[in-house]
Formats: C-alpha cells, sequence, structure tokens
C-alpha cells in the first residue's frame, strides 16, 4: 500500500480548469477524485457578497462609512445655505437656483460618486432576479434623487448651481444606521434590545422629520419671507409642539402645502412609532428585561429559579434573606418562565422591594436568559420545585435539568436546589446544599411521634426572628413562647468568643453548662478545624481547642450582643466553693431578666450503677441546706464519668430477650439496613430482624399461611402504633421508619408502625386506631394541584376534622401545604380562644413578624406543620452555611461519629426537687453529659374575664350542675312530682321538670341567666352529638367483630395548650410533666475498641442511656 500510494502523482492546482480542457482521458484508470468544497464562495461576486454583506465585522464597516457619507452630506448641505444670500434673484428663481461655490460642488460630487456607486454595488451584490424589485425601493430612489444630479453636473457645468434636496440624506442616514445597530448586535454576539432599537427609530424618525421640515420650509421661504435656518427651526418646534405663536408664518403656497404634508406624515408615522414602543414596553415589564452588567460587576446578586412564583414563597424569601444585615445591599433577581401575576407585580412595586427585586421572564435552560441574568456574576442561585405539582416525579425533572444548565453556563456559582423526592437526590450531588422535601418530611413526623412538637422546634429554629412576636400579649405563655421563638444558631471561633474562649482545654459538658449558666447560651456542638463534619454534643470527653468551631443558641449572634459586668461579692467560705474564678455575672442585654441561680455543689464520688436516672435527694437533705447536684468537671475523669452512666446495663431486654419477645418469635439484632430504598441515604444503625419476614405477613388487614391476624388488636403489640396514613409507600417512608428504629432506642419502647393507603373508617378501625399513640397524616400528593392554590389541603384538612370528631383522644400529626390552612386544623367556629389568637396573628403580620401563625395551638402542640416552612432552611444556609448539616442531625437523618442525637425525657413528681432548668442543666451535664435545648410544656386553659381566654369545660361544668340540681329536685319535690305523674302525661311531665328548673333560683341579672341556659343547651347539643358519633363508631367496631373495650369517646383533651421554650433562662421554673428536649452523647463513642467489650457495652449503651423517656 505504501508503494501504491507514492506512485500516485498529485492532482494539479487547477484541477476544474484541466478537466475542463482534457476531460477525464488522462484519469480514467485512477478512482480517486480531489473535491473541493464550497466553491462556490470563490467567485468574484461571492467574495465582494462576504465582504460587503455576510462578514459582520466587514459588513459593519460599510454601514458605518456609508452613516458617515450621508451625514457629511447634510452637513455640507447646511453649509451651502449658510454661505448663499436669499435676497439674491426675484420671484421663483431663488428656488429652483442656488448659490454653490466651486470646493463646495466637488466635495458633494465626490460624495455623491461614491454614495451612488456603493449603492449600485449593494443592489447588484443582493440582485435575486427581481430587478423592479430593488430599483422601487425607497433608499435607492433616494439615492438616484441626491445623486445623479451632481453627476450630470459633471458633462453639463451650466447646471452645477441647480438645486438638488441633498437634506433628504438624513433618511439614508437613518436607514443605515438601522443597519448599523443590527450588524453590531450580530458582531459582538449579544441579543439585540428590541427596546432600544425602537427607540433609536422612534428618535430619529422624529429628528429626521423635523431637519426635513426645516431644511424644506427655509429653501421654499426663499421666494417669501427669506427666512433663516433658525427661523425655520423656531417654527417647526412650535408648530410640532401645537403652540403655534404665529409670529413666524410661510407666506407662499409651497411652503405651505409642505407644513400641510409633514403634519399629515408626522400624525400618521409618529403615531405607530409610539404604538410600537408602548407594546415593546410593556412586553419587557413583563419579561423584566435585563439585568445591567456594569451593575453585576460593581454589585452583589443572587438568583432565584422557580418554574411558578406566588406571593407567599416570594414574601418568605425575601424577608428571610434581607433579614441578615450584611445581605442588605444584594440584589435579588428572579428568574421564572411564566408572566408574573398581578399580587406579585403589585408586591415588586413598593419602593422596599423595586430597588433591590428584579423580575425577568425567562427559562434557566437558555442560556441567553442566564445571560439577560448574569449568572455567572451571581454570588448563588436558589432552584426551587414546584410543590403544587400533580407530578412531583416531572418536577424533580425540571429541577434538575435548571440544576445542570446553571453548572453548565456558571460552574462557579454556588448551586442551593430543593428537590422533592429522595430517590432523585444524587442527579444534583454536585449542588453545594440541597434540601429534599421527603426526607424532612418524614423524619419531622417520625421524630413528633417520640419527642413531641420536633417540627415546631425546627421551624423555629430556621426562621429569622427578634423574640418580638406575642410581647404586648395579655397572656403570660404567650410572651415566653414568642421570646424564646427568636432563638436561633450561631456560629464562633473559639479563640475568638466573649462566651466560650474561657473554656479553652476544657470538657464540652463544662463549657456547655458555664455558658449558659453565665450568658444564657446553649453551647450544642463543635467542629474541628481540620473536620468537615459537625458533632452535636460530643459528649465530656471532648476536650476544647482554641480552633474549634462552636454552635450554639441564642437570640442574637455574639456579634451583635453588649455585655453589661457587675462585680459582686464572695461569701468567706469561696475558697471552699468548686468553682474558682471571676465571680462576675455578665448578662445579654437582650435576653429578659435571668437572675442568678443558687446551686450548691458537692464533690461526688462513683454513682452507683443505677443508670442515667437523675437520683432524688436524701430524706436528711430535706431538713437541712438545699439538695446538692454533682458538678459538672473542667476535665472528665474517667473515675468519675464511668462506664455505668453510660454502658451499664439498666433493662433487662438488652441482654436477654424478654418473654414475650420469646412468645412473638421476635428477636433484633444491630446493624445497618441490607437494602437502601433510594441513592444518597445515609446509612443509621438499626434495630433488625434477623431473618426477612415474608412479604404477605406484612397485610394486617389479611391474613395468611403464617400467621391469621386480620387486624391490630389480634396482634397483642405491647406498645401502642404509630399510624401513617400516605397516599402511596414512596421512598420517603425510609426516613419515617429509621428514627424510629434507630439503635439508641430501647427495643421494649419501639412501638408498631401501620401504613395506611386508604382511611375509610373500617380500614382505620382495623389497624388499631383506637388505641394507637399517634396517626401521621400526610398530605395527599394527588390533591395539591387546585384551581385555587389555598384549596390543595381541602381534602386533607376535612379528613383530619372527622378524626378529630370521631377519636377525639387520638394524637394526631397532619403535614399541610400551606401554612396558612393551620388555623382550620381542629377548627371550632365558636371557640372564642382560638377567636383571639386569629386577631393575634393579624396584629403580628402587621408588624412584620415572619412568624405570625407561631400562635396557633395546632402548630405551637406541634400538631401541625408545613414543608414550606422549612424553605427558610435553604435560604439560611446562604449565610449559615451549617444549618442543614446541624438539621440534618437532630432529624437523624446523618450519622457522624460521634456526634449526639435528639431525644426527651418527662419531669414527673420525683424531678420537681430540681426545681429550675439551670439546676436540670447542670444535673444533666454531670451525670449523663446530656445537653437540653429546650421545654414542651403543656398547661390547661384557665378561666378569666379577658376575651382572649375561654372557660374551660362548658360542658363538665353543666354536667355537674345538672346532676345537683336533679338530686335537689328530688328531695324537694317528691310529692309534686308523683302526682304530676299520675295526671299528666310523659311529654306533660317532662316540660313542667323544665319549666320549674327554669324558674327555680332566678338571679339578679336576667342576661347572665340567658347566657347560662343558651350555654346548658349547647353543651347538651355536642354532648348528643358526640354520643351519636361514638355509636355510629362502636357499631362498626361491633360489625367488624372488634371489641369496644379500647374506645373511650369522652376523653377528650380539648382544655390544654402546649408550646416550646428554646433554650429557656436559667432561673425558668420547672413544671410537672414538662418534656425536656436532650441532644443525647452518642454511646457508641465510649464503646472500647475489643470487640467483646463492645458488644456488651454496646447492649447495656442501648438499654441505658438511649431512652427517649428518662426517669429522673
Amino acid at each position: 500500500m505504501v508503494d501504491l500510494e507514492s506512485e500516485v502523482p498529485p492532482l494539479p492546482p487547477r484541477y476544474r480548469f484541466r478537466d475542463l480542457l482534457l476531460g477525464d482521458q488522462g484519469w480514467q484508470n485512477d478512482d480517486r477524485v480531489q473535491v473541493e468544497f464550497y466553491m462556490n464562495e470563490n467567485t468574484f461576486k461571492e467574495r465582494l457578497k462576504l465582504f460587503f454583506i455576510k462578514n459582520q465585522r466587514s459588513s459593519l464597516r460599510i454601514r458605518l462609512f456609508n452613516f458617515s457619507l450621508k451625514l457629511l452630506s447634510c452637513l455640507l448641505y447646511i453649509i451651502r445655505v449658510l454661505l448663499d444670500d436669499p435676497t439674491q434673484g426675484h420671484g421663483w428663481s431663488p428656488i429652483i437656483w442656488v448659490n454653490r461655490s466651486l470646493p463646495l460642488w466637488g466635495l458633494q460630487v465626490s460624495v455623491a460618486l461614491i454614495s451612488l456607486f456603493e449603492t449600485m454595488l449593494l443592489g447588484y451584490l443582493s440582485y435575486k432576479g427581481n430587478i423592479w424589485e430593488q430599483v422601487l425601493r425607497i433608499p435607492f430612489l433616494l439615492e438616484i434623487i441626491n445623486a445623479v444630479p451632481f453627476i450630470i453636473t459633471i458633462f453639463w457645468p451650466a447646471l452645477r448651481n441647480l438645486f438638488i434636496p441633498v437634506f433628504l440624506n438624513c433618511w439614508l442616514a437613518k436607514h443605515a444606521l438601522e443597519n448599523m445597530i443590527n450588524d453590531l448586535h450580530r458582531a459582538i454576539q449579544r441579543t439585540q434590545s428590541a427596546m432600544f432599537n425602537q427607540v433609536l427609530i422612534l428618535i430619529s424618525t422624529l429628528l429626521c422629520l423635523i431637519f426635513t421640515c426645516i431644511c424644506g420650509i427655509q429653501h421654499l421661504e426663499r421666494a417669501g419671507n427669506k427666512l433663516t435656518l433658525f427661523d425655520s427651526l423656531y417654527f417647526c418646534i412650535v408648530t410640532f409642539s401645537t403652540v403655534g405663536f404665529g409670529d413666524v408664518t410661510p407666506k407662499i403656497w409651497p411652503s405651505k402645502l409642505l407644513v400641510v404634508i409633514m403634519i399629515c406624515v408626522a400624525l400618521v408615522v409618529l403615531p405607530i412609532q409610539f404604538e410600537q414602543l408602548a407594546y415593546l414596553w410593556m412586553e419587557r415589564q413583563k419579561s423584566g428585561g435585563n439585568y445591567s452588567r456594569h451593575r453585576a460587576q460593581t454589585e452583589k446578586h443572587v438568583v432565584l429559579c422557580v418554574s411558578s412564583l406566588k406571593i407567599d414563597l416570594l414574601m418568605d424569601f425575601l424577608n428571610e434573606f434581607y433579614a441578615h444585615p450584611r445581605l442588605q445591599d444584594y440584589y435579588v433577581v428572579i428568574l421564572c418562565p411564566t408572566e408574573m401575576d398581578a399580587q406579585v407585580r403589585r408586591v415588586l412595586q413598593i419602593p422596599m422591594w423595586s430597588q433591590r427585586v428584579i423580575y425577568l421572564q425567562g427559562s434557566v435552560l437558555k442560556d441567553q436568559d442566564l445571560l439577560r441574568a448574569k449568572m455567572d456574576d451571581a454570588e448563588a442561585c436558589f432552584i426551587l420545585s414546584s410543590r403544587c405539582e400533580v407530578d412531583r416525579t416531572a418536577a424533580d425533572h425540571q429541577t434538575i435539568l435548571r440544576a445542570w444548565a446553571v453548572k453548565d453556563f456558571a460552574p462557579k456559582c454556588p448551586l442551593y436546589v430543593q428537590i422533592l423526592k429522595p430517590e432523585n437526590k444524587f442527579h444534583i450531588k454536585f449542588a453545594d446544599h440541597v434540601v429534599c422535601e421527603e426526607e424532612f418530611k418524614y423524619a419531622m413526623l417520625a421524630l413528633n411521634c417520640i419527642c413531641p412538637a420536633t417540627s415546631t422546634l425546627i421551624t423555629l429554629l430556621v426562621h429569622t426572628s427578634r423574640g418580638q412576636e406575642g410581647q404586648q400579649s395579655p397572656e403570660q405563655w404567650q410572651k415566653m413562647y414568642g421570646r424564646c421563638s427568636g432563638n436561633e444558631v450561631y456560629h464562633i471561633n473559639l479563640e475568638d468568643s466573649a462566651f466560650f474562649a474561657e473554656y479553652e482545654g476544657k470538657s464540652f459538658t463544662y463549657a456547655s453548662f458555664h455558658a449558659h449558666k453565665k450568658f444564657g447560651v446553649c453551647l450544642i456542638g463543635v467542629r474541628r478545624e481540620d473536620n468537615k463534619n459537625i458533632l452535636l454534643n460530643p459528649g465530656p470527653r471532648y476536650i476544647m481547642s482554641s480552633t474549634d468551631i462552636c454552635f450554639y443558641i441564642n437570640i442574637t449572634k455574639e456579634e451583635n450582643s453588649a455585655f453589661k459586668k457587675q462585680e459582686q461579692h464572695r461569701k468567706n467560705n469561696e475558697s471552699k466553693s468548686y468553682y474558682h474564678g471571676p465571680s462576675r455575672l455578665p448578662l445579654h442585654s437582650v435576653i429578659a431578666s435571668m437572675g442568678t441561680v443558687a446551686i450548691d455543689l458537692q464533690d461526688t464520688g462513683c454513682r452507683s450503677s443505677s443508670g442515667p436516672t437523675l437520683t432524688l435527694p436524701s430524706e436528711g437533705s430535706k431538713n437541712g441546706r438545699r439538695s446538692s447536684i454533682a458538678p459538672v468537671l473542667e476535665v472528665a475523669d474517667s473515675s468519675s464519668l464511668q462506664a455505668c452512666d453510660l454502658l451499664s446495663d439498666q433493662s433487662e431486654d438488652e441482654t436477654t430477650p424478654s418473654d414475650d419477645d420469646i412468645s412473638t418469635g421476635l428477636e433484633y439484632a444491630k446493624g445497618y439496613p441490607p437494602y437502601s430504598p433510594y441513592i444518597g441515604s445515609s446509612p443509621t444503625f438499626c434495630h433488625l430482624l434477623h431473618e426477612k419476614v415474608p412479604f404477605c405477613c406484612l397485610r394486617l388487614d389479611k391474613g395468611c399461611q403464617h400467621n391469621y391476624y386480620e387486624d391490630a388488636k389480634a396482634y397483642g403489640f405491647k406498645n401502642k402504633l404509630i399510624i401513617v396514613a400516605a397516599e402511596t409507600a414512596g421512598n420517603g417512608l425510609y426516613n419515617f421508619i429509621v428514627p424510629l428504629r434507630a439503635y439508641y432506642r430501647p427495643k421494649k419502647e419501639l412501638n408498631p408502625i401501620v401504613l395506611l393507603l386508604d382511611n375509610p373508617l373500617d380500614d382505620l378501625l382495623r389497624c388499631g386506631v383506637t388505641f394507637a399513640a399517634n396517626m401521621v397524616v400526610v398530605d395527599k400528593e394527588s390533591t395539591m394541584s387546585a384551581e385555587e392554590d389555598y384549596m390543595a389541603d381541602a381534602k386533607t384538612i376535612v379528613n383530619v376534622q372527622t378524626l378529630f370528631r370521631l377519636f377525639s383522644s387520638l394524637s394526631i400529626i397532619t403535614e399541610l401545604t400551606h401554612p396558612a390552612n393551620m388555623r382550620f386544623m381542629q377548627f371550632r367556629a365558636k371557640d372564642c380562644y382560638s377567636l383571639a389568637l386569629s386577631k393575634l396573628e393579624k396584629k403580628e403580620r402587621e408588624k412584620g413578624s415572619n412568624l405570625a401563625f407561631m400562635f396557633r395551638l395546632p402548630f405551637a402542640a406541634g400538631r401541625v406543620f408545613s414543608i414550606s416552612m422549612l424553605d427558610t432552611l435553604l435560604y439560611q444556609s446562604f449565610v449559615k452555611d451549617y444549618m442543614i448539616s446541624i438539621t440534618r442531625l437532630l432529624l437523624g437523618l446523618d450519622t457522624t461519629p460521634g456526634s449526639g442525637f435528639l431525644c426527651s425525657m418527662k419531669i414527673t413528681e420525683d424531678d420537681l426537687w430540681i426545681r429550675t432548668y439551670a439546676r436540670l442543666y447542670q444535673k444533666l451535664c454531670s451525670s449523663t453529659g446530656d445537653i437540653p435545648i429546650g421545654i414542651y410544656r403543656t398547661e390547661s386553659q384557665k378561666l378569666t374575664t379577658s376575651e382572649s381566654q375561654i372557660s374551660i369545660s362548658v360542658e363538665e361544668w353543666e354536667d355537674t350542675k345538672d346532676t345537683k340540681e336533679q338530686i335537689n329536685n328530688r328531695n324537694n319535690h317528691r310529692n309534686s312530682t308523683s302526682s304530676d305523674q299520675s295526671d299528666h302525661p310523659l311529654l306533660r311531665r317532662k316540660s313542667m321538670q323544665w319549666a320549674r328548673r327554669l324558674s327555680r333560683k332566678v338571679p339578679k341579672h336576667s342576661g347572665k341567666t340567658a347566657e347560662k341556659i343558651s350555654q346548658q343547651r349547647m353543651s347538651l347539643y355536642k354532648r348528643s352529638e358526640r354520643q351519636e358519633l361514638a355509636e355510629l363508631v362502636k357499631n362498626r367496631m361491633k360489625h367488624l367483630g372488634l371489641s369496644t373495650a379500647g374506645y373511650d369517646e369522652m376523653n377528650d383533651h380539648q382544655n390544654t395548650l402546649s408550646y416550646i421554650l428554646i433554650n429557656p433562662s436559667p432561673d425558668t421554673r420547672l413544671e410537672l410533666n414538662d418534656v425536656v428536649y436532650l441532644i443525647r452523647p452518642d454511646p457508641l463513642a465510649y464503646v472500647p475498641n475489643t470487640a467483646s467489650s463492645r458488644k456488651n457495652s454496646f447492649c447495656n449503651t442501648v438499654g441505658q442511656d438511649a431512652r427517649e423517656e428518662t426517669q429522673l
């Protein structure tokens, strides 16, 4: 092959010409042919067309040269007019003949020759077979009128002073300017602005009209008033502005006719131009125009990408984003494919937002729109999913494509992405921050079942607030709840902190307790300088380092705090006290008076193996001084912090299986789930069965060959059920099950989980709703899309209301789409207290609060939440990049070795000796190493004269009253009653009893009596309705063959209210049934390395230290 190729001669350079002359005779035996492409572009005409028309840069230069020629011709005409003497000549001769000097004539002839040659050349190059199409074009005709007469004067010198309307070249200059702008946009590769082009056309048209009128009037009036150019300019301006002074007027009819023609042209042309300009202006207002490149380079901005922009989403983003002081100078560019609706338009017209928020209508998938938003210069890009879509998977696919488009266009722009389905999360792992809605939703629903109101706790932590909500309310609980809701998570370097710098080299629990005692801040976690993982409560063995980053909960961050120090005198026995150091007590300027906490301390030795119980004080201490609590050690000592605290065996079910487990055949092992439902799920150590249960056994309402149970009661569960009512069994349920089966929960406290895919009454009764601990109602995806946005929750709300009426004692936890719909949960139309809370919510919203909904009783108690409230978590991550990680650790979505977990404990009567939150803080830190972060408190509604409160239980009071009246009636009116019974029928007897009851003991104020009667009638109505509902449920249970023993229709908890106190002050008094939120250290962090000891210690740890409720 090499020899053959070397023998083939090269083709001659003129192959086409040689082939044309000689044909194919010389190459008959050769199959190879050299092919030259684009030969049509090698012709002379094509090369000229390429230079004058096709090539953008050369064409732009030609247009610019042509534009300059036209302007030069107009300038030469003005010079000719200024040099001409209009007084010479008589009659009509000054209109036909003018005085033109020879140099001026030579310049005008040269310009005319060049212009005519260029016009003819361009006409030839653009010729497409129709000569009349080229000849009859207006620019060509104007060019002939202005250029040909000058060329004729070359050959006929007598016509050199002939008048030629050179001023009409202004219209050719306008035409050249439009073409030049188009070529300019093509040359610089930028999308041309139609608005800019239209404004340019309008201005140039107006200038050409005025210039034509000025030159025409001045020339025609050479035979009349002998007007100068300035007089003509004055006349045209006065005429076109419709002022019309009348001091300068045309005298001869040709000039008058010209004025009429120009006015008619202006009335036709200018309105068309203005209409097109107005249309483009309206379209630009809809699309939003462009974000200025100069502003993008000098100012900072972020881009918000959404499928459809709703007013609630916009206000949540703006309020949360601009709540941080350092973001006040940022611009927000909204990129949305839909047109801005009326509500959003009105909001963006408010001066506060109109100067900082820019709306652009466009698609993220188009580079032109990303260029309009200056995505490559943006500080961050937020991509939000449309949760109101029926097909949430399709919504995720759109979000993924948007994230890919932004990453492709601006690789260095930080991405903050919200995704709906967890199985789609791995597609956007490259994003800097990702929030998966279903992960967080199901994790919060699960923790709500074991740690009440976890959803409310997380929501308040991720919302920015100053803690001023409810401070004007007469209710004490609203003041405390509102003030504590201002707590957020902040961070600071240990060496730069006034809160924690003095605790360098000391244990984490020591630093946390003393920082709370002195400053009222709650230290919850740290991060090493050389490690990206955040550790929540790493435990007493963790020693604080100067380079650690501390994460704490407080009203405001330390940088915005002011400290007031005051000296306090110590007692004479100060040297005997455990604490050494300054006795000054800095008080935060924002936190309300926390007071001082008097805590007696004593040295402690090895504690008993009774587990993490907060032991009661001895009997002798009751008669002596206050009961003492062990001090929190600066450095953990193996002798004092022994394995008995965290690793002792307190639960027998962790070491040996109980009789119940043996009888039911349930044996648990600890390990990681063998299968992951989606890519990207964090592995969690859980309780697992040794053997996989057959799929047929998972159906609760149908028996199989392995068991014959068909309802929850037949299974004989020892613990109460947790029922999950969902539309489908999606992958997100994995994050609901894992927190309830985590390794740190003791086996004896594991609740059975029932998944209810449809919730008719029969299925509810079969799955054990009458003895369930909690029922979780997940918002249905199929109802999230509605014609009216807020109606998306209608089906869920009505179903939950039905459950609330049928099973009033059932604890129902509901997830809604819109936070505004929380007011309909457990709705009572005549509840005065709820109406008062509605007024309070409106007042807080008028004050600009971001948490106006927080005082609604269902939300405060943790019975309802909306996942859209967690959108602020993504927004806060722009300033606090650690917030998503901390939230995932609190919810158990991520597990980091050495990091603690969220749990709770309940205050019983035996624990009230601790008295205050500060003493509880010390007791927990010194014994178990737990860090308390808040209190969940339940109170009874009290009867007051305030309009904001109602009576506790009208029904119970009326029941008691009726009973007493019946007894008195029997004793005092026995004889009369018997006579009435003998003389009158049954209906008459009942009427007489009612008459005597209403007429007896008439009070002084008849109005109060009428009110009591009305309340009594309402009580009877309610009681009869409840009894009717109870009968309905019991009849259905009997029909299904279920026992009605567990159904208690009158056990109603409507007269209590619950709320959360995040990081309360140290002197907060503990109350009975308070639930304390704890961050408990990781039990595995203290397990020895040996395999045998690890196994035993791990079992002990789970049995003792990781219980949901710690007995004090």
